[in-house]
C-alpha cells in the first residue's frame, strides 16, 4: 500500500458530509412526477367561481385569468429553484429537508408544520370540492346522501390507499388525471364552436376589477391552485433519476397546468356571465362552476358527466396531497424534531402510516369545521412564505458552495441570482396582500413551530453548522465558519467527549463523512499517520489544525 501524504489527508478530511438518507424504494419516472404535480382539481373545479367574485370585490367579473397568469409567473422562480434543489438534495421530505439543511432545526420545524399545514388544507379544499359536486350525484341516483358523512368516508379510502404505497397512487391517479383534461379541454372547444362568446368578459378594462389591488389580491388567492406543483419533491426519495426527472418533472407540470388554468377560466367567462357562476341569493360563489359551465354547453347529460369527473378528479388530487404532506412529519421525524413514531415505516406496504393517519386526520378536522374561502387563502398564505424561503434557500447555498461543498444539483435554475429576487420580492407583495388571514395563518405556524421546537426539538436535534450560518461567517471570518464545519463533524464522532479520536471513532468519523472510498485499511494508515507520537489516540483540535495548514498552503 503507498503511503499517504499530508495532501492526501488534506484532500480526504475536507470533502463533503453527505447526510441524506433513502428509505423509500425509487420507483417513479418522468412521467409519473408530471402526474402526481398536475394540479388539475380543485384550482379548476371550485377557484374560478370565488376568484371572480374575489377580484370585483363581490360582484362577479371574467378577468380572472390574469390572475391564474400572474400566480404561475410568482411561482416559477420557485418552482426552478426547488427544481434545483431536489436535483442536490433527492429525498423524502422536499422543501422541509431543504430549508432545514440551509437554516437549521429551528426554521426547519416552522416550516416542516407550514409545508405540512399547506398541503393538507390543499387536499382538503380538493375534497371540499368533492361536497361541492355529490348533490349532483344525489338526483342522478334518487338517494339522499349525507355529504359530510359521505367526504369523511372517502377521506378514510383515500388514506387506506396512501397507506398501499405510491405505486396504487400512480395507478389510480393517471386515468383520472388525463380524462379530465381530455374532458375539460372539448368541452371548451366545444364552446368555442357552437355558443355565442363575449370576449368582452375576458379582456375589456372592466373585466379586471377597479384596480390592480384587486388583481394582486385575487392572484393570491389563486395561488393555492399551483400549490401541488412541486409537491412531488416532498416524495423525492421514491424518484428514480432523481436529478434528472424531479426538475423537468415540475417545470413541465407548471407549464401544462398554467396554459389549462389560463384557458379554461378564459372560455367559461366568454361562455357565460359571470353572475351565472353565483348561487341563488347573488352574494355567495357556486362550488361547482364547471357543472354550471358543462350544462350551459352540452346539456343536462354532459354537466352530471362534469360533475362525476370533479368528484374522481378531486378525489385522485387528495390522494396525491395526502401522499406528499404525510412525509413532511416523516421527515421532521426522522431528523428527531417530531415523535419517533412518525418515522415509522409500515412493514409490507414501505409506507410512513402514522404520518399518513395524523394527516388524514387532520384533514377531517379542515373539512368538517373550516368554510372552503378560509381554507384557500390559508393555503395559500403557506405556500407563499415556502416559495420566498426555497427561493433564499438557493441563494444561500451557492454563496456558500465553497464550505458546504456536498451541495452538488445536477440541475440549476437559470439567471441566477435574478430569478430569486424576483420571486422573493414578488412573494412577498402577494403575501402582503392577502391580508389577515395570511398573517394569522403565518403567525399561527412560526408560534407552533418555535414551541415543538423548544419542547422536543431541541432535546433530540444533533447540532451542526448549517450553510446559513456558515453564509453569515463568510463575511465577518470566512476560515472560521470552514473550522466551525468540519469540528462539528469530528466532535459527533468523539463519543468519550474528550476532544480525542481512537483509531475506531477516527474510522467511524470518516466512514459517515464518507470521506474515503478505499476502505478501513486505507484510513487506518491515515490514522496512524497523524498520530505522531504513537499513543494510539489523536487530538481533534491539533489533528484539523494541522490538516488546515496544510490546506492552506497548497
Amino acid at each position: 500500500m503507498p503511503n499517504r501524504s499530508p495532501k492526501d489527508l488534506v484532500g480526504i478530511v475536507l470533502q463533503p458530509l453527505e447526510m441524506v438518507t433513502e428509505t423509500f424504494e425509487r420507483r417513479l419516472g418522468l412521467f409519473a412526477v408530471v402526474i402526481i404535480s398536475l394540479p388539475v382539481g380543485s384550482g379548476l373545479f371550485i377557484l374560478p367561481s370565488l376568484a371572480m367574485k374575489e377580484m370585483g370585490g363581490g360582484v362577479p367579473i371574467g378577468g380572472v385569468w390574469l390572475a391564474y397568469l400572474i400566480s404561475a409567473l410568482v411561482v416559477l422562480p420557485g418552482a426552478l429553484s426547488k427544481a434545483e434543489l431536489a436535483a442536490s438534495m433527492p429525498t423524502s421530505g422536499g422543501s422541509y429537508v431543504y430549508i432545514q439543511r440551509t437554516y437549521g432545526p429551528l426554521l426547519g420545524t416552522i416550516s416542516g408544520l407550514g409545508l405540512w399545514a399547506s398541503f393538507m388544507l390543499k387536499s382538503a379544499f380538493a375534497l371540499i370540492g368533492f361536497k361541492a359536486y355529490l348533490w349532483v350525484m344525489e338526483d342522478l341516483v334518487g338517494v339522499s346522501i349525507n355529504i359530510e358523512y359521505a367526504a369523511l368516508v372517502l377521506l378514510l379510502l383515500i388514506v387506506w390507499i396512501n397507506i398501499l404505497g405510491v405505486k396504487k397512487i400512480k395507478t389510480v391517479q393517471t386515468p383520472i388525471i388525463l380524462l379530465s383534461m381530455g374532458f375539460l379541454l372539448a368541452i371548451c372547444f366545444w364552446a368555442m364552436a357552437t355558443m355565442p362568446m363575449n370576449w368582452d368578459n375576458v379582456f375589456s378594462r372592466e373585466a379586471f376589477g377597479t384596480d390592480w389591488n384587486a388583481i394582486a389580491k385575487t392572484s393570491a388567492f389563486v395561488l393555492v391552485a399551483y400549490a401541488g406543483v412541486t409537491k412531488v419533491a416532498a416524495v423525492g426519495g421514491e424518484i428514480k433519476k432523481p436529478g434528472k426527472n424531479l426538475p423537468y418533472g415540475i417545470l413541465l407540470s407548471l407549464l401544462f397546468s398554467a396554459a389549462l388554468y389560463i384557458f379554461v377560466t378564459m372560455v367559461m367567462a366568454a361562455t357565460l356571465e359571470p353572475s351565472a357562476y353565483m348561487a341563488a341569493d347573488g352574494h355567495h360563489a357556486r362550488e361547482d362552476p364547471v357543472y354550471i359551465f358543462a350544462q350551459a354547453v352540452g346539456g343536462d347529460l354532459v354537466g352530471e358527466a362534469a360533475a362525476i369527473l370533479a368528484i374522481a378528479t378531486v378525489t385522485s388530487m387528495a390522494l396525491a396531497g395526502i401522499m406528499a404532506s404525510s412525509r413532511f412529519p416523516f421527515a421532521m421525524a426522522r431528523d428527531q424534531l417530531l415523535p419517533q413514531i412518525l418515522e415509522d415505516v409500515h412493514a409490507r406496504y414501505e409506507t410512513p402510516h402514522w404520518a399518513i393517519l395524523l394527516t388524514g386526520g387532520s384533514m377531517a378536522a379542515a373539512i368538517t369545521f373550516l368554510p372552503v374561502h378560509d381554507v384557500a387563502e390559508l393555503a395559500s398564505g403557506f405556500q407563499i412564505m415556502i416559495f420566498v424561503a426555497i427561493n433564499a434557500c438557493v441563494i444561500v447555498l451557492r454563496r456558500s458552495l465553497k464550505s458546504h461543498n456536498w451541495y452538488k444539483p445536477e440541475w440549476k435554475s437559470p439567471l441566477y441570482p435574478a430569478v430569486q429576487f424576483f420571486g422573493i420580492i414578488s412573494g412577498t407583495f402577494l403575501f402582503v396582500m392577502m391580508g389577515e388571514k395570511a398573517f394569522i395563518g403565518g403567525a399561527a405556524a412560526v408560534i407552533l413551530g418555535f414551541i415543538i421546537f423548544k419542547t422536543y426539538g431541541e432535546r433530540h436535534f444533533s447540532t451542526e453548522i448549517t450553510p446559513w450560518e456558515t453564509f453569515r461567517l463568510m463575511f465577518r471570518d470566512p476560515d472560521e465558519a470552514e473550522h466551525r464545519r468540519r469540528l462539528a463533524a469530528f466532535h459527533a464522532a468523539d463519543r468519550g467527549r474528550n476532544n480525542h479520536l481512537t483509531l475506531y471513532e477516527f474510522i467511524g468519523a470518516m466512514e459517515a463523512l464518507e470521506c474515503c472510498d478505499e476502505g478501513p485499511d486505507a484510513l487506518r494508515e491515515y490514522f496512524h499517520a497523524a498520530d505522531e507520537d504513537e499513543d494510539g489516540v489523536i487530538d481533534i483540535e491539533t489533528f484539523l489544525n494541522s490538516v488546515e495548514i496544510h490546506g492552506s498552503s497548497e
